[in-house]
């Protein structure tokens, strides 16, 4: 069953409209009459396990056998951030410290 109340009904007795939109009643909220605001609760988060998301690919992934050299992690730099050695100072940056 659907509860409809004006904006000063709502204000004043808040707390009970919204613990009736918990209990699963439709709640809207009128302004001259005109139906204007729907008061619904707030859907729970989608909890995502990582590690069972991880998991499904056990077995699957091949990693070589030096992929945790340093020599591998330098190659594999150079290839994503390429073959420069000094970083390009940006826009905003002039190379000072920061003074106030």
């Amino acid at each position: 069953m659907a509860v409809t109340a004006n904006i000063h009904e709502a204000k004043t007795t808040l707390s009970k409209l919204i613990e009736r939109a918990l209990a699963g009643e439709e709640v809207i909220i009128a302004k001259a009459g005109k139906p204007t605001v729907r008061l619904v609760p707030v859907e729970k988060p989608v909890v995502v396990d990582r590690a069972a998301i991880m998991g499904k690919y056990a077995g699957r992934m091949i990693l070589s056998d030096d992929w945790e050299d340093p020599v591998f992690d330098a190659e594999m730099e150079r290839k994503w951030f390429g073959d420069d050695e000094v970083a390009p100072v940006h826009a905003a940056e002039d190379g000072k410290p920061f003074k106030r």
